[in-house]
């Protein structure tokens, strides 16, 4: 119990407010799209409390939301694609880990706000990859997820620019992304905690925190059917870009 009051002790209610409006946003884009929880929480846990614990927070409340969302998404997601991508990613995300122990904390911080805004501009702009989806391609991309996934807990950015550059559908990009991190959300709890980055700091954020996401995500599956997708577009791209901004100022 000891452990426990000097965790709640090292919280501040600022810090808890930010964090909550945080995971509130993020919850609502990956109800909507799949994906948003990791790229947006990722810079902003890391910079109220430190990439050691903050990216373990985020990779735990994962767990939860992947279950959620995974049975209706599986039917619908292109497997060949996901299953190789995941497969890659899966083994990568260990050696991942090995920056998030050794990393200084706060040029991890920096780099994974850095990561975000890189991102955030990528998708405002016009490019996409058009290309094919060849097997060493899909390998190239979840090894790069893989490792970015286990460094920063952002196994995102090069996974959706790969897959939302495709002719499928809105709901088919939707059930790809969260079937791919569904699969490598188990996998990547496992360094942190092998590691001993899980305690009860850990522990007390994710409770406080979880109730939120889960709160969330469910509003953001039925705004799917609701809002334009120009709308969520914009609204998503300011919320990582403030992200990110957050991560390499504050």
């Amino acid at each position: 119990m000891a452990a426990l009051a000097e965790a709640w002790a090292q919280l501040g209610w600022g810090a808890l407010a930010v964090a909550a409006l945080a995971t509130l946003i993020a919850g609502l884009m990956r109800g909507y799209s799949g994906f948003g929880t990791a790229i947006l929480l990722a810079p902003v846990y890391s910079t109220l409390w430190g990439p050691r614990a903050g990216v373990p927070v985020m990779l735990l409340m994962e767990l939860f939301v992947s279950a959620y969302l995974l049975p209706r998404a599986f039917a619908q997601a292109n497997q060949r694609v996901i299953f190789s991508m995941g497969g890659a990613a899966i083994l990568a995300t260990p050696f991942g880990a090995y920056i998030l122990f050794v990393a200084d904390g706060a040029v991890l911080r920096q780099a994974i706000g850095g990561f975000v805004l890189i991102f955030g501009l990528l998708l405002m702009s016009p490019w996409r990859y058009h290309g094919s989806r060849p097997l060493g391609l899909n390998l190239v991309i979840g090894t790069l997820s893989g490792l970015l996934k286990g460094a920063t807990g952002m196994s995102g950015p090069p996974v959706i620019l790969y897959l939302l550059s495709g002719p499928e559908a809105a709901a088919q990009h939707r059930a790809n992304l969260i079937l791919y991190f569904g699969l490598i959300g188990i996998v990547a709890v496992i360094p942190p905690l092998w590691g001993g980055l899980i305690g009860w700091p850990v522990l007390l954020l994710t409770a406080l925190m979880l109730p939120v996401l889960l709160a969330a995500v469910p509003v953001g599956a039925r705004l799917f059917h609701i809002l334009p997708i120009a709308w969520y577009r914009r609204l998503a791209l300011l919320a990582l870009l403030a992200a990110g901004s957050f991560a390499l100022l504050g």
